[in-house]
């Protein structure tokens, strides 16, 4: 990825937008109806609700008497009202008229961070639910001062939950494939044992960073989006619990009352730069990061939001921005966008790629590939996405490749083409071809080289399994138009293209 170059000009450029908000809020705003906030009638008489209310309290008391303290290892009830093990990161104040005084940064163990969120007290075990020094979930409590606190997990028990497989499989052993099958469905993060030192020392460094998500929420369009990971928005605005983002200029909001004022008088309905690319209802914008400096910006903060390696926020200028959006009457609708570099060592064609979670599952993160892939081969060079790619990055890229892989050995006569053949027909890298027939068992390592060992029939077989489907949303390249920029051409694609 490339690395963040955030002078301060840049970091000034973006915060402008956040001082026009404060001021259009104190000038503005007043001339904004508000909704009205519907009024409870005090003293009805409703017994049980009186009684619900004192339970709750007293279970309040009763969690509150537990110590918690940050490094602790607990159990918290999610949504699905499961109880997982997690860390306690940090805690702070909630705000005024909140039912609970203090809150709490969790990471669950062994599981992504975009799962991380900020609890409640009440959804930390209560050493109350059990009789003892036990909680109902088996979690030990222990006495210290007349102050109830958690009991430590040993490491041997957050050991088996980073790694559960092993506990899970018994005496059975995983394949590598089986693992890192596994790891991708759960979400599994590698641990720094697994990871070479120089990787560990910057992924330390990058957590402790972005350890802590403080934007809870997005609030885009007619969207409220969970947010994933941390993002530096400047100032107070990255620590809000909404952000308010307009849809077709990306500026950054506090308040509701400003957001709503903000889009009546938003003249803008796309984004910047030039349409390359319309089917249907899906267009595609080609943005110039030096051209449009602001949006550029704007964008990567948004992404960062679901995006934990993303390390570019300001220095826009040496790339390019592909825009994905759905058009209606009133607007093109951002969906997704991937960037590239103007001028790659590497010939990567994707420096970031992002579907926002609305859009997720629907064929437009395949399709923005696709697209990577076809401006390649416009430019003449094979390319690939730069690494490492996130968890859900790598699902869709291999699903890709997979696909397009099948589609091309199941055309031709004879099952013996070389991984050189097929990088010149379907522009993915040899090492990505390699990796993508491993995960297969369709590639052998024979005499100091890759053989492609596959068969008619296994080829049928695996284009009729789920993962391996035809993608929703499939590129047209006679809707694109676009002409690439002049370049030396590294590596060139067959005729046969």
């Amino acid at each position: 990825m490339a690395i963040e170059s955030a002078d301060s000009k840049s970091q000034n450029a973006v915060a402008q937008q956040a001082n026009e908000e404060d001021k259009m809020d104190t000038q503005e705003a007043v001339n904004i109806e508000m909704h009205e906030e519907r009024s409870i009638p005090e003293n009805l008489p409703n017994n049980n609700n009186e009684t619900a209310q004192g339970s709750a309290e007293t279970n309040i008391q009763n969690c509150e008497e537990i110590q918690i303290n940050t490094g602790d290892f607990c159990m918290i009830k999610r949504a699905d009202g499961n109880r997982y093990p997690a860390q306690i990161i940090q805690s702070r104040e909630t705000e005024p008229g909140s039912n609970a005084k203090v809150e709490y940064y969790v990471h669950y163990v062994g599981l992504n961070r975009r799962l991380d969120e900020w609890v409640s007290r009440d959804r930390i075990t209560d050493a109350t639910e059990a009789d003892g020094n036990t909680t109902g979930n088996g979690v030990d409590v222990d006495s210290v001062g007349g102050a109830k606190t958690i009991k430590q997990l040993s490491k041997e028990q957050i050991a088996s939950l980073e790694n559960p497989s092993a506990a899970e499989n018994g005496d059975r052993k995983l394949t590598r494939n089986q693992k890192r099958r596994h790891d991708e469905i759960n979400h599994v993060q590698k641990t720094y044992a697994e990871m070479d030192p120089t990787t560990a020392a910057l992924e330390k460094e990058h957590e402790a960073i972005t350890k802590v998500k403080y934007i809870d929420k997005l609030r885009i369009g007619r969207f409220e989006i969970d947010t994933w990971y941390f993002s530096p928005y400047p100032d107070d605005y990255g620590k809000v619990g909404t952000l308010y983002v307009c849809e077709y200029c990306l500026k950054y909001m506090k308040y509701q009352k400003t957001y709503r004022y903000h889009a009546s008088e938003c003249t803008q309905r796309q984004p910047p730069g030039n349409e390359i690319y319309r089917k249907g209802t899906i267009s595609i914008f080609e943005i110039d990061g030096k051209d449009h400096k602001l949006y550029c910006q704007l964008l990567c903060l948004m992404a960062k939001l679901f995006l934990d390696h993303k390390t570019l926020y300001y220095d826009v200028e040496p790339f390019y921005f592909y825009v994905l959006c759905e058009i209606d009457k009133k607007g093109a609708h951002i969906v997704g966008y991937f960037s590239k570099e103007k001028e790659s060592p590497e010939n990567n064609n994707v420096a970031c790629i992002l579907i926002l979670p609305p859009y997720q599952r629907k064929g437009y993160g395949k399709l923005l590939i696709a697209f990577s892939y076809e401006l390649s081969r416009r430019e003449g060079v094979v390319g690939s996405p730069e690494k490492p790619l996130s968890d859900l990055g790598r699902l869709s890229y291999r699903s890709y490749w997979a696909y397009t892989l099948l589609e091309l050995m199941k055309d031709c006569r004879t099952t013996t083409q070389s991984i050189k053949e097929l990088s010149e027909l379907s522009g993915i890298t040899h090492d990505d071809i390699i990796y993508t027939l491993q995960s297969m068992k369709m590639v052998k390592y024979w005499k100091g080289q890759h053989v492609i060992c596959v068969t008619p029939k296994t080829i049928t077989e695996h284009l009729q399994l789920p993962q391996f489907k035809k993608p929703k949303l499939t590129v047209d390249p006679s809707y694109l138009r676009w002409v690439p920029p002049k370049r030396n051409p590294s590596g060139k694609f067959s005729k046969k293209m």
